[in-house]
């Protein structure tokens, strides 16, 4: 509990096809083979889709042998999936013998034409702004110019990925505010405790207002009343004298203790050394591993970095808020002794405060966040 501490821490399918051809024999042969051989060919175009059979545009008679050693072309239209042309689409003729590439841009009626085709395999890639690339396979045969059947280019599919998530400050402010819930049997404030193994850090703004918060807290300012009562009738810090004026100074000193040190060691040095003032919530293992830890923890504390460390802000908290007290206290309860009489009873105070932390007050405590969140 805040209270109990003086220095909280607290790619398409490719498909292989051949240009049909029809043989010199073939054409030469009786009308009913020819018809045959018709029916054939017919039977091999396709009719929907887009595989990009070669079909020969063959003479009925055999062609010289001049004609087929000459050059071929290999032809064709790119549409979108209404079946309009597509415009200026880039057309790459690739061949798998490491020959250079060749490539066009579709016309005004979507069409594309390669001269100068060497017969063998080849590849087609065929991409435009705004529609997916096709890449499809053929064979020009020798002295056959080929057509290619029209070839589709589908609609580019657009993924739109939305990463939702927040800061780690605003992770840090939400955490805040829920431990600005805790309060022991739902009054007493208990700031200066995560229940969340790996809550996120907090930045120096965040540091300073959770300890000023902590300080102008009511029950806060109750405590500390209540414990100059206790001094005034056990006449602690004589020096003060008795009567209203002695209350006063007694109230003065112990709230000046409190604001000082949650402020020096809660918010100031935490901020210089980056360290985190919280005391994170074990919970978990044997009860002596949560034992040590808790005691542990009057000296160490976790970084802003996520690592363990020594608690420079805690100790160094103590002692700077003891000296300050020197400024208020009676003549003869000051001194570096006492200062540093007072820090090591503050060290061993914090161990006592954790262990109720770890065993007793997180039973007491309502509205508790949800242990599954984490920094992200």
């Amino acid at each position: 509990m805040s209270f109990l501490r003086n220095a909280p821490r607290l790619a398409w399918p490719r498909t292989n096809f051949t240009i049909p051809r029809l043989s010199t024999r073939a054409l030469l042969g009786l009308p009913l083979c020819l018809f045959a051989c018709a029916v054939a060919v017919l039977a091999q175009s396709p009719t929907t889709g887009n595989a990009p059979v070669v079909q020969s545009q063959s003479s009925p008679s055999p062609k010289p042998a001049a004609a087929q050693a000459s050059s071929d072309s290999l032809s064709g239209t790119v549409i979108d999936p209404t079946g309009m042309p597509v415009i200026g689409a880039q057309v790459k003729l690739s061949r798998p013998d490491g020959s250079p590439d060749q490539q066009v841009v579709s016309a005004d009626d979507g069409s594309f034409s390669f001269s100068n085709v060497r017969p063998g395999p080849f590849q087609l890639t065929i991409s435009c702004d705004g529609f997916a690339t096709q890449t499809l396979p053929g064979v020009v045969r020798v002295g056959e110019p080929s057509h290619l059947p029209p070839i589709t280019l589908p609609l580019a599919t657009v993924v739109a990925e939305v990463h939702v998530g927040v800061s780690t400050f605003e992770l840090a402010q939400e955490q805040i505010h829920e431990q600005e819930e805790q309060r022991v049997l739902g009054f007493v404030p208990n700031f200066y405790v995560t229940y969340i193994p790996n809550a996120a850090p907090l930045n120096s703004r965040q540091k300073f207002s959770l300890a000023w918060k902590t300080t102008i807290d009511p029950v806060s300012i109750g405590l500390n009343a209540a414990a100059a009562g206790v001094q005034q009738a056990t006449n602690n810090f004589a020096g003060y004298g008795q009567g209203a004026q002695g209350y006063a100074k007694r109230f003065g000193a112990s709230y000046a203790d409190f604001a000082i040190s949650t402020f020096i060691g809660g918010a100031i040095l935490p901020s210089v050394f980056h360290q985190d003032p919280r005391y994170f919530y074990k919970g978990t293992g044997t009860k002596r591993s949560r034992a040590m830890y808790a005691i542990a923890n009057a000296v160490i504390c976790k970084g802003d970095n996520g690592h363990w460390q020594f608690n420079y802000s805690g100790v160094l908290g103590s002692v700077a808020s003891g000296g300050i007290s020197n400024l208020y206290y009676p003549a003869g309860d000051r001194g570096a002794s006492l200062i540093f009489e007072n820090t090591a009873i503050g060290i061993g105070l914090n161990a006592g405060a954790n262990l109720l932390q770890e065993f007793v007050i997180r039973k007491l405590t309502p509205n508790l966040p949800n242990r599954s969140q984490a920094t992200p």
